[in-house]
């Protein structure tokens, strides 16, 4: 590590940088990797939704050749926020996230062996149908099988899908994730993505039409995965973020 530079009053200067984990549900995996009788209400073969972390492959030391988290330092006229905006744009080709929040800061010495480096990690949410980065070098990657990642971006990963694990107890954030329609099905599979574990559709719409999140906005065109009539379509019933119960804890068997 370089040596640390220190202004005239002998107070250290140091780096500061933004980190950006930005995550996604997307379709990816098959139907036979979930069990089966879970799998039912899903047409043979279609691919089961996944928890994706978006990140680039570096091309320049250090760890060069690995993943990492999209990042850039600071401007001496930007705020953290305007930052962030400006990486994930010239990085990545991304505009507006659908939630963006501050998620910890990472200071340990040694976590730059270049040098002297404070990271700010943000929060960003994107629905999965929205399109693929530009950026070269950069790939959705899978949560659940990170490869290799360089720094301690992998600790940062593990961070920002805890976090928004819990929230969707207790928060509408799920919004940021879901596409602008969808159905009890398809929002399932979003809620699945992210907790890890099997969640009951009904309970789902049980839950969040009771804390008034989602409101059901027309009939679908086509019958659902088992014929019959076709399922509702729904939407959630704001955009932005808000806290809609504080006491709810979403576990495995409790979805409420």
């Amino acid at each position: 590590m370089r040596p640390a530079f220190r202004d005239q009053s002998g107070v250290a200067k140091y780096r500061h940088e933004v980190l950006g984990v930005v995550l996604r549900v997307a379709v990816a995996g098959r139907r036979d990797d979930r069990r089966a009788d879970h799998a039912q209400s899903l047409p043979d073969g279609a691919p089961a939704p996944v928890l994706q972390v978006l990140a680039r492959r570096r091309d320049h030391e250090p760890f060069n050749g690995m993943w990492a988290l999209p990042s850039g330092p600071l401007e001496p006229s930007e705020s953290m926020e305007e930052a962030l905006a400006r990486h994930l744009a010239e990085q990545l080709g991304l505009g507006s996230l659908g939630h963006c929040e501050q998620l910890a800061s990472y200071s340990d010495p040694a976590r730059d062996p270049y040098e002297r480096t404070i990271a700010t990690a943000y929060l960003g949410l994107l629905a999965g149908d929205e399109r693929e980065p530009v950026g070269e070098g950069a790939r959705w990657l899978d949560v659940d099988s990170l490869p290799q990642m360089g720094f301690d971006h992998h600790l940062v990963v593990e961070r920002g899908t805890s976090r928004l694990r819990a929230k969707l107890s207790y928060t509408n954030i799920a919004f940021a994730l879901a596409p602008a329609e969808f159905t009890m099905a398809t929002l399932r599979g979003v809620y699945e993505a992210v907790l890890g574990h099997e969640v009951d559709v009904t309970n789902l719409s049980r839950v969040l039409k009771r804390r008034g999140q989602i409101a059901r906005v027309r009939t679908g065109s086509q019958a659902g995965a088992r014929g019959g009539r076709p399922p509702s379509i729904w939407a959630f019933t704001e955009d932005s973020y808000r806290v809609t119960d504080p006491f709810a804890v979403l576990g495995p068997g409790r979805p409420s």
